[in-house]
């Protein structure tokens, strides 16, 4: 029962780790014109760690309560949408892509709403978990718009 939480908690701390790496908060960012409402630097981590927290109880739980022939399934979704959780801040930061993020999160957006449909196939209280990742998400995809729109190419 462990081990499903186990799991998860090491590839968060993998996207987790990478995607803190990737995001590089230098010249290049402070540089960009950003909306009144961009939330403060220190709001980030926070939200991030506590919406990883989240994913992992969601995750770790939903694989306990599912029978095999619905893990399969559960692993596909979880595994498009980390990978596409660690993209965004690679594509946003390191390769200082906005206009790409842009589409790069409406993928992530995409993949949370997939993960919450399975999750809710099996136990609906583990797809409910995952609503603040959607919501700040949410808010990311805004974000990362008006930063294209204040920032043209």
């Amino acid at each position: 029962m462990w081990m499903s939480y186990a799991a998860i908690t090491a590839a968060i701390v993998v996207v987790g780790g990478v995607g803190g790496k990737a995001t590089d908060v230098g010249p290049w960012y402070r540089n960009l014109v950003k909306p009144s409402w961009n939330p403060p630097d220190w709001a980030f981590p926070v939200a991030w760690s506590t919406i990883y927290l989240f994913i992992i109880a969601a995750v770790g739980g939903v694989w306990n309560v599912a029978n095999s022939a619905q893990q399969p399934l559960i692993l596909s979704v979880v595994l498009v949408n980390l990978v596409l959780n660690l993209f965004w801040s690679i594509v946003f930061f390191a390769m200082q892509k906005p206009q790409w993020a842009l589409f790069e999160v409406a993928l992530l957006w995409l993949s949370i709403v997939a993960m919450m449909g399975v999750f809710a196939m099996v136990k609906p209280l583990y797809a409910a978990l995952l609503l603040p990742y959607l919501l700040w998400v949410s808010v990311a995809s805004l974000l990362n718009l008006r930063i294209v729109q204040l920032n043209p190419a």
